[in-house]
């Protein structure tokens, strides 16, 4: 007999001593909801918390107004003085700078809770 007739009668064998119900037992669709599952624990643990920083972000970017002291997200504390499109002119203590309202990580009086970009 050569390895490969062995091989088939062994793997044969093996098939025949398996127990008919086991296949049936378990539900196809089983695999499909452990995907689902995954999905949303990694949307629930990932993408919202990221989305609901987003949108606190933005809800302060928008607020802005001119006298209010502000952390970038580069570390820097300023004073807005000047608001117009999409940036914003902080006063700094060695001058002025312009900023994209986008670089505003929070409000200074709130520095322990500056959302981190």
């Amino acid at each position: 007999m050569n390895t490969h007739t062995i091989a088939t009668q062994l793997f044969i064998a093996q098939a025949s001593t398996a127990p008919a119900g086991d296949a049936a037992a378990r539900p196809s669709w089983l695999p499909l909801l452990a995907y689902l599952l995954l999905f949303a624990a990694m949307y629930f643990f990932l993408f919202a918390p990221a989305r609901k920083a987003q949108k606190e972000r933005e809800k302060i970017q928008s607020g802005l107004e001119p006298g209010d002291n502000v952390i970038t997200s580069t570390g820097i504390y300023g004073r807005v003085v000047g608001i117009a499109d999409d940036r914003v002119t902080l006063e700094l203590e060695s001058g002025r700078m312009v900023v994209h309202k986008s670089a505003v990580a929070g409000k200074a009086e709130d520095g322990a809770k500056a959302i981190q970009a």
